[in-house]
């Protein structure tokens, strides 16, 4: 079963409007740094990452910021290349379109703000997991799926192989 392009078009988008509309709540709503427990595991605290994943650069002189945007446009191009020549895997078209929606996202907020907004705190104890957002969600479930599929497809072939 096919998953059409604009189908595909409308998730990313429905992703990018659900990122920034929490992200627009946190803004709005949080103070800096400052956490508000949701769940003894969960805190909303609202953060700014200049870097990429896990703070990956942040302490970096400012290059980074455009050089997300960057390749965050080059790769969300490359995806919509890949979605309007895959439409007949169906888990892939999922999995790009929920990467594209997180991609443009946080290249949204690098645009607007030098830094993607953060705030989703998962934690135990005095462990915390770097924060996150919606866009980071949807770009690891998207990339989970992606990993999936070729598991599946890779086992699949070698037993038909036997």
């Amino acid at each position: 079963m096919r998953l059409s392009f604009l189908r595909c078009l409308a998730i990313a988008v429905i992703v990018l409007l659900l990122d920034q509309l929490t992200k627009w709540s946190a803004l709005s709503n949080l103070q800096l740094g400052v956490p508000q427990e949701v769940l003894p595991f969960l805190n909303w605290r609202l953060l700014f990452n200049p870097g990429a994943a896990f703070s990956f650069l942040a302490d970096s002189s400012g290059w980074q910021r455009w050089f997300f945007t960057i390749l965050g446009l080059g790769a969300s191009t490359y995806i919509i290349w890949l979605l309007k020549t895959s439409q007949g895997d169906k888990l892939l078209c999922w999995a790009l379109s929920l990467i594209l929606g997180g991609a443009i996202g946080n290249v949204l907020d690098r645009i607007m703000y030098g830094a993607v907004v953060d705030f989703i705190d998962l934690h135990y104890a005095n462990w915390h997991w770097p924060a996150f957002n919606i866009a980071d969600s949807a770009i690891c479930i998207g990339a989970a799926l992606i990993i999936w599929g070729e598991l599946r497809r890779s086992f699949g072939k070698s037993t038909q192989s036997r």
